[in-house]
């Protein structure tokens, strides 16, 4: 059981995320983005509470471009939950760590 976020590649997306029994919560991010730091402070405390509910994942966008491109990321950090390999939210305005379990439990509840 997942309790930590994976970190998805290009070579990994589809059976990863496209291909997952569970919903995704994807986090693209960058080592220069300092909002995206927080992200993913609160991200790995976020995903031990979610094991077995949700797949929390993220990209790096430096390494895994094409993954960002696929999913017509154009800023960071953006999240998006996918389920069946389907976008359902997007996520690219500010997010506090309230915030962010907010909107999981709400999507998780649909």
């Amino acid at each position: 059981m997942q309790t930590a976020p994976i970190n998805v590649t290009n070579e990994m997306v589809e059976t990863a995320v496209l291909q997952s029994n569970l919903p995704v919560l994807l986090d693209f991010w960058a080592d220069w983005c300092p909002p995206c730091h927080m992200v993913s402070q609160w991200l790995a405390r976020l995903a031990p509470d979610y094991a077995g509910k949700l797949v929390v994942a993220t990209v790096d966008v430096s390494t895994d471009k094409m993954v960002a491109d696929q999913f017509g990321v154009r800023s960071l950090p953006t999240l998006l939950w996918l389920e069946n390999g389907e976008v359902i939210y997007r996520q690219s305005d500010e997010i506090n760590e309230a915030g962010l379990r907010s909107l999981v439990d709400s999507l998780l509840a649909k």
